[in-house]
């Protein structure tokens, strides 16, 4: 008689350790922006899905604490219609974002969400994960090539290279979006991925049609989270908009990532740590702000695969370059761009203070007689400002000082390199040109006198 052995035992210790049955939870609170829920078993990070009563909406929720077996969930929709009660779905993943060659031309939400989506086959779109890790420091290629803005005051001055991350410092008002909409306009990248965060929504349709044009966006995509949305949504947008940027540098793209602004990113993580509990530190905001400020901007950058240029833009309040998210995002950043409301004011447009500004990279990007011809333009600018005092109420004689009359001299030909009108394009050879024509007359380049 022969005894038939079937592997039973293997089968059945894998049996056991799958689960059959889904554990579910219920709403037992909601308290301000937070949803408290008792029964589940996620982790920080994982998204749920509320089922509203009758079962007509789910809003999807995710998982931001515990208070010993309560779990506090912060809502990535409205939170109208939830109650006490409301069954509570975990997924077992954090928040993916569908990305692929498909996505440019298009605005997404700030979950990833397509607005019109009638020309987008999502079966060809692939998965990827919004919070990813930065790259590898021993990975990171070196910067080492330019890249050019169209942008004379940036090109010029503040030369920016490929994989680089710039901020923008400006008050409200003072031309921000106008000069990100010349940068991703001129800029030479393949892809160009632009976060909208916390910004108004009749500003978006405007950047896209006016400061983007019809060129510029065939090759963008723009991820809006509006102020009118909840701050979860305004954080988790600045992370889509990064994931995305992230995408197609790994297909070995060239990428420039444009944020408007890290300041609405800021105030949607203090609103969502003050609703957790955190205690307010500086000016209302809590500690993570700070930790994950530099998470963000970590992400992007060069990598071994392809390069992310980033620009981002930070609203001080009042004007006040000091204040403590400016700081903050100034010590991780490679350079800043200050914008002025006094040049503003004098129909100077971009309204770039040059001499407060700084790209860290410069010197080792451009030639030499490139980086001491800039250097001579912000020499002749501080003459002439220290001195025109003196010389607008006319108490300066000309031939009492060489030095500042060559700065006098100087002062309307470097206004005119500055100023560039929106649809005035400057291509780098032509900046460079132009720098090196306000010297041309100096011998050897040097000062008169």
């Amino acid at each position: 008689m022969v005894e038939l052995l079937f592997p039973t035992d293997k089968y059945l210790k894998k049996a056991e350790r799958h689960k059959f049955y889904t554990t579910y939870g219920k709403v037992s609170e909601v308290v301000g922006l937070i949803i408290k829920a008792e029964g589940l078993s996620v982790f920080v990070g994982e998204i749920c899905d509320v089922v509203v009563k009758g079962g007509h909406k789910v809003t999807p929720a995710e998982v931001v604490g515990f208070v010993k077996q309560t779990v506090l969930l912060m809502p990535l929709d409205e939170l109208e219609g939830i109650g006490p009660g409301c069954v509570v779905k975990p997924t077992g993943k954090t928040l993916q974002v569908k990305v692929g060659p498909q996505l440019l031309g298009h605005t997404l939400d700030g979950l990833g969400r397509p607005f019109e989506a009638d020309d987008i086959d999502e079966s060809k779109l692939v998965e990827y994960p919004v919070i990813h890790d930065s790259p590898n420091p021993f990975k990171r290629k070196p910067i080492s090539n330019i890249l050019p803005t169209g942008v004379r005051a940036i090109d010029g001055l503040l030369t920016v290279g490929e994989g680089q991350r710039m901020g923008i410092f400006a008050g409200s008002g003072v031309g921000k979006s106008t000069l990100l909409g010349m940068i991703a306009r001129y800029c030479q990248a393949d892809v160009i991925v632009i976060g909208l965060i916390g910004e108004r929504g009749r500003e978006v349709k405007e950047f896209i049609e006016k400061d983007l044009g019809p060129d510029g966006y065939a090759k963008s995509v723009v991820v809006c989270a509006t102020s009118d949305t909840p701050p979860l949504v305004r954080l988790k947008g600045a992370h889509t908009a990064t994931a995305i940027a992230e995408y197609f540098r790994d297909q070995g793209k060239k990428v420039v990532l444009m944020m408007d602004s890290v300041t609405r990113f800021a105030m949607a993580q203090r609103e969502i740590g003050l609703s957790t509990g955190e205690p307010p530190t500086t000016k209302g905001y809590t500690p993570s702000v700070f930790a994950e400020l530099p998470k963000l901007m970590e992400r992007s950058g060069m990598s071994d695969k392809g390069s992310i240029t980033a620009f981002y833009t930070v609203l001080v309040e009042g004007d006040d370059m000091n204040e403590p998210i400016a700081d903050a995002v100034r010590g991780i950043l490679d350079g800043h761009i200050v914008l002025s409301r006094q040049i503003a004011a004098q129909n100077h447009y971009p309204a770039i203070d040059v001499q407060v500004s700084l790209s860290r990279l410069m010197k080792g990007l451009v030639s030499d007689e490139h980086n001491k011809e800039a250097g001579e333009v912000r020499e002749n600018m501080g003459v002439y400002n220290n001195s025109k005092d003196l010389i607008d109420i006319g108490a300066y004689k000309k031939g009492s000082n060489a030095v500042i009359d060559y700065a006098v001299s100087l002062h309307v030909p470097i206004e005119d390199f500055l100023k560039q009108r929106v649809e005035e394009f400057s291509s780098f050879e032509e900046t460079e040109q132009k720098l090196h024509n306000l010297f041309a007359d100096i011998p050897n380049g040097q000062w008169a006198g």
